[in-house]
């Protein structure tokens, strides 16, 4: 029976998760069918079309030798190599453009544009993956582990110094209470209702002010802390997603949207391949270009091990917030004041 009522209650949270996730995707498609299958299918004909005009101008060419002549672009393009542009073009596998793709394997990108093509390349990347793939989830793991607590530690720091250690005339409270104040600090941040006032019979013996007063104080340090933690953010978003996209779109020759569209695809690992920085034949690019592309690829990982959690936490600061706020409104407009009255004292129920 308890097995029976585990297996419901399993049921009953992946069944609705499992239909919605089939309800997304069904969507997904509908969608993606709808906004492509028309410009694919002009594709199709003008390629067609213009391979037709081509035979007719060189009637010296037959349909067969056609057909050969774009196997054997098809094929080159495969290998990586861009069918544009002469013998000239720079090679796929110097050293930049290895370590870029060396990047690419070990995050899980794999735009598909460039792979090996030895047998031995092949059985090497099967290798390489196994033991790079399980090295770069636990570096960005720890990295963003570590980000978390270093902020979690300037956080506390934070709150013992500015609002908890200080008493009425800007000093430091004393040491033998400084540590008890920080613990009841950090209690009152979580959950958020804590701070709304202390029981009527224990009042605290952290502050000397009334509870009005140390709700606003609390308040403020919340806005501060909330501000901080969208600075935060919104630099960071402006340092992985908006200034890259805008150095790769003047670089390549992309538009800025199709620019974020490539940063967000690369970093998200989904790593199409239509948009890929480093392989346009017709530009000189630099030597160290697609190395340091796979640089800003490791960091643009590692600061979303960081940002993915924190979204979530901006969000509970902010209800915080807005419960602070309604408390305090509470208490200044809503209920008369009592600290004139006796405190109610408890009665003993005796056997």
């Amino acid at each position: 029976m308890p097995r029976a009522g585990l297996c419901s209650r399993w049921g009953g949270r992946v069944l609705p998760l499992l239909l919605a996730y089939i309800c997304y995707l069904l969507l997904g498609a509908t969608i993606f069918q709808l906004l492509e299958k028309q410009a694919e299918s002009q594709s199709r004909d003008r390629f067609q079309f213009e391979k037709l005009r081509f035979l007719e101008n060189y009637t010296c060419l037959d349909q067969q030798a056609v057909e050969q002549f774009v196997q054997v672009i098809m094929e080159a393009w495969v290998k990586g190599v861009n069918p544009k542009g002469n013998s000239t073009n720079p090679s796929n596998w110097d050293f930049g453009s290895s370590f870029f793709f060396a990047g690419t394997v070990v995050t899980t990108i794999g735009y598909g544009n460039l792979a090996p093509s030895t047998e031995a390349g092949q059985v090497f990347c099967v290798f390489y993956a196994l033991v790079g793939i399980p090295l770069n989830v636990g570096f960005l793991n720890h990295l963003g582990t570590g980000l978390r607590a270093h902020l979690t530690m300037l956080e506390r720091q934070n709150l013992a110094s500015r609002v908890l250690g200080v008493d009425n005339h800007g000093r430091k409270g004393p040491g033998g209470r400084r540590s008890e104040i920080v613990a009841q600090a950090e209690q009152s941040l979580s959950p958020p209702l804590k701070e709304l006032g202390s029981s009527p019979q224990t009042p605290s013996p952290a502050y000397n002010h009334g509870p009005s007063e140390r709700t606003q104080r609390l308040l403020r340090f919340q806005l501060l802390q909330t501000l901080g933690l969208a600075l935060f953010l919104a630099l960071g978003t402006l340092l992985i997603l908006i200034l890259p996209p805008m150095v790769f779109s003047h670089v390549e020759g992309w538009s800025f949207s199709e620019g974020f569209y490539f940063a967000f695809i690369t970093l998200s690992t989904i790593g199409f391949g239509d948009y890929v920085v480093g392989t346009d034949p017709s530009k000189h690019y630099l030597s160290v270009y697609r190395s340091l592309a796979a640089i800003w690829i490791l960091l643009g990982l590692a600061w979303l091990a960081l940002v993915l959690p924190l979204g979530p936490l901006l969000l509970h600061r902010c209800s915080q917030l807005w419960l602070l706020g309604r408390g305090l409104g509470l208490k200044e407009g809503g209920a008369p004041e009592t600290s004139g009255l006796p405190r109610p004292q408890k009665i003993p129920i005796s056997a």
